[in-house]
């Protein structure tokens, strides 16, 4: 049966209700004599509580051991304890209904968890085990170490990560923050006693928070932590001071060549803020307008109208010492120089010119609908408390964080355009092709190019 043909008497789509006032669970702060910060937020919808064990140090702390060794430590402490094997760890998280996991990043080391309100003090017992008494089996690390090699090998072959691992050494220079993966050499140098080490060092109450949301009163899981977690011992790593990024002046281009790419991977940076920085909110919002949601400036002149890519975007990468903006997109060889002035184009009219009121309505709704939806589930809550905690935000800022996107304006905007789109300065790197794409590149400043394991290329 053919539909009747869309015309100016169709009905129009409802308006858009009032934004729901958010519904905030009771939350309860703690500390324990070893140090160890607790955050508890009771959440009933559903029988099941998740949690995070943080500890505040990663890669970075441990760079000068070797690069990227806390997330090797923290694969290996998943795989048994001086209680458990591995096998044992996993038939008895199957046994309560649990899952568990273990990573880290550049600033930050996690335990992970979630499970069945009523099993949570077996679960809470075995994150205590693997904080506390990891075995570090040899045959496990050796598993381990052939995964990481493979993973290093495949990163080596993939545009993004090249182009990421590019930019950040530009951008951070000696700070190790520049160290985003090993290579297969430092890999197969890793060894038992390194991990051994660095857990020493990493695995520590005296920097640690425990995140937890779910269905539990928080007095009783209070008891139930302190039980746990309270004979647990060990001192607060020295801070450590580490080399400050490099002053980059003019546009800089890096080339990482790949023969026979028939796409280029496009990736600009210029260091930025982080989470403390009171001009955060203003650079959200502005990034949003740029390049940060599917409606941006950015995605609506290289995506819908030039149709050059598929998916550009931009974000704001904030890490504890400092943060870096960047730009990507991946596009055809033969437009490349024109996506880059596409890119410099939305930035220039970004730092000239207001931003229209109903386009900041729309953004400003956008940054406030997404902030509501991530607060929906368990684990959205945890993301928000473990960043307001770990960044050492006021005990209101999720509270408030609404009412102040909402009270930003265009000159707002355009005070963090101007001061935080550093056209000028701004770090390209390209990956892709040699011969298709130097020339264009050369435009935009002068060409540094490196192979793919980051060797210079005369």
């Amino acid at each position: 049966m053919a539909t009747a043909p869309l015309n100016d008497k169709c009905p129009l789509a409802p308006p858009l209700s009032a934004e729901r006032p958010v519904q905030w669970p009771r939350r309860t702060y703690s500390r324990l004599s070893n140090g160890m910060e607790i955050v508890l937020a009771e959440s009933r919808a559903v029988p099941k509580f998740t949690g995070q064990l943080f500890f505040r140090a990663g890669n970075a702390a441990l760079s000068v051991r070797a690069t990227g060794l806390a997330e090797m430590t923290a694969a290996v402490v998943r795989t048994g304890t001086a209680k458990r094997t591995s096998r044992q760890i996993e038939e008895d998280l199957r046994r309560i209904g649990a899952d568990l996991s273990s990573g880290a990043g550049m600033d930050t080391t996690a335990l992970s968890f979630d499970g069945l309100a009523e099993f949570s003090e077996p679960l809470l017992a075995m994150v205590s085990e693997l904080a506390r008494e990891a075995s570090f089996p040899e045959g496990e690390f050796e598993r381990e170490r052939r995964h990481t090699l493979e993973s290093v090998r495949i990163e080596r072959t993939t545009p993004s990560f090249l182009a990421g691992e590019r930019l950040r050494k530009t951008l951070f220079g000696s700070h190790p923050y520049a160290l985003v993966s090993p290579s297969e050499a430092q890999v197969q140098a890793y060894r038992l006693e390194d991990l051994s080490a660095a857990y020493q060092e990493i695995y520590s109450p005296a920097h640690a928070l425990l995140v937890m949301v779910g269905d539990f009163q928080a007095e009783t899981m209070l008891r139930q932590i302190e039980k746990i977690f309270g004979g647990w011992t060990g001192r607060k790593p020295a801070a450590k001071t580490f080399p400050a990024p490099p002053k980059l002046r003019g546009r800089g281009v890096s080339l990482v060549h790949v023969p026979g790419s028939v796409q280029t991977q496009i990736l600009c940076g210029c260091p930025s803020i982080t989470r403390k920085h009171p001009d955060w909110l203003r650079l959200a919002l502005t990034n949003s307008i740029y390049g940060g949601a599917f409606n941006s400036r950015l995605v609506m002149n290289i995506r819908e109208d030039k149709g050059y890519t598929y998916s550009p975007r931009s974000g704001v990468n904030p890490l504890r010492e400092h943060g870096y903006f960047s730009i990507s997109a991946a596009v055809r060889n033969e437009v490349v120089a024109a996506s880059l002035a596409e890119i410099f184009y939305e930035m220039e009219r970004m730092r000239a010119l207001p931003v229209p009121e109903a386009e900041l309505a729309d953004a400003i709704s956008y940054v406030s609908g997404v902030f509501s939806l991530g607060l929906g589930t368990q684990s959205g809550l945890l993301s928000q408390l473990g960043t307001v905690a770990l960044n050492e935000l006021p005990e209101d800022y999720l509270e408030t964080y609404r009412d102040r996107v909402r009270a930003l304006s265009a000159s707002d905007v355009l005070y963090a355009a101007r001061g935080y789109f550093d056209s000028a300065n701004m770090q390209i790197t390209i990956v892709g092709d040699r011969a298709q794409i130097e020339s264009q590149a050369a435009l935009y400043g002068e060409v540094a190019v490196y192979d793919a394991q980051g060797n210079v290329i005369q």
